[in-house]
């Protein structure tokens, strides 16, 4: 009977009391209190400085999920079927709730506070692509879905409203782009590399757990040494997108953390150019062209249609959030 890797908690000199199965991992309750066991896959190497920042994060009084060590002192267990785990900390809390604003605010508080402690000596391997060669890349590949959509002359639904909405938003992708060349981003790329400066690369409501007492921030698999202001804009935006680009909403969200965290005018600037670019079009036509194209779910195409609703208040929030510095 597979055990999705229970039997490695003996390699840690563990015993699990009860588990629950959650989002591809097993929750473990133990002596050591609750852990989550899970399957790896990735690179021993960045695991390691993913270690390394969970720890110092941890002694500077951070909950997150760092590794324990098996009792040969290695990170990395390996079931029956040399299957590869890891066994991480973890909470009993819930996940923040983005209809609450407090929920919210805590979520920021604690970004600003991570964003001032978050760095590691710079590894090249692990900066993230370049801003303007993923803007490039993906206005290319909005115009060559538009180019395959109207040779296979649509009939469905999302094909359609593809092709009325995709032109206005390709013409915002190219504003991003150039906004983006004028923006001194690569000066300022550099240096946040050459500081070590880390990104969570995920952060988002489903990684904030709200405790009793406090927050604790989980699933730091996607860090990466980048602009910390790439962590604020999806954190921001994936709320943003439930409230219809409130303005108001955003100017709070952007003073929370800015008083636990200075953002610069540099930042300020990279910030408007990320929340220009459509990257929630562009992630649903790339779903499409990636995917089963007999069927399309009408959850993808209400998406679509929201997101074509909503044009108007989207293209106009870039200059009236970011209008003036700071506020």
């Amino acid at each position: 009977m597979y055990d999705y890797g229970l039997s490695t908690l003996e390699q840690y000199g563990l015993e699990a009391k009860s588990t629950a199965r959650t989002r591809g991992a097993l929750l473990c309750r133990t002596e050591q209190g609750l852990l989550i066991l899970r399957e790896y896959h990735g690179s021993g190497k960045k695991l390691a400085m993913q270690q390394e920042l969970l720890q110092k994060l941890e002694n500077d009084g951070w909950k997150v999920d760092s590794f324990l060590t098996n009792g040969e002192g290695e990170l990395i267990s390996y079931d029956r079927d040399r299957i590869p785990y890891t066994l991480q900390r973890w909470y009993e809390g819930r996940e923040c709730d983005t209809k609450c604003r407090d929920d919210i605010g805590s979520g920021l508080c604690t970004l600003a506070g991570l964003h001032k402690v978050m760095k590691l000596t710079p590894v090249e391997d692990y900066q993230e692509k370049s801003l303007e060669e993923e803007f490039l890349r993906h206005n290319q590949e909005l115009r060559k879905i538009r180019k395959f959509i109207r040779r296979k002359n649509p009939s469905g639904a999302f094909e359609k409203e593809y092709l009325s909405s995709v032109d206005f938003f390709l013409n915002k992708g190219q504003e991003a782009l150039e906004m983006l060349k004028d923006s001194g981003y690569e000066k300022l790329r550099q240096e946040s590399f050459c500081q070590g400066r880390v990104c969570h690369g995920e952060y988002n409501q489903h990684n904030v757990l709200i405790l009793k007492e406090g927050t604790a921030v989980t699933n730091f698999g996607h860090w990466g040494f980048d602009l910390q202001m790439a962590d604020l804009y999806r954190f921001m935006r994936k709320i943003l997108e439930k409230y219809g680009w409130d303005i108001s909403l955003a100017r709070t969200m952007l003073r929370t953390y800015h008083r636990e965290r200075t953002i610069t005018p540099e930042e300020w600037r990279n910030l408007a150019v990320r929340f220009t670019y459509p990257e929630k079009y562009w992630k649903l036509a790339n779903y499409y062209y990636s995917h089963n194209k007999a069927w399309i779910s009408e959850k993808n195409i209400e998406k679509l249609k929201v997101l074509i609703r909503q044009k108007e208040q989207w293209e106009s929030f870039t200059e009236k959030c970011f209008s003036s510095y700071p506020f």
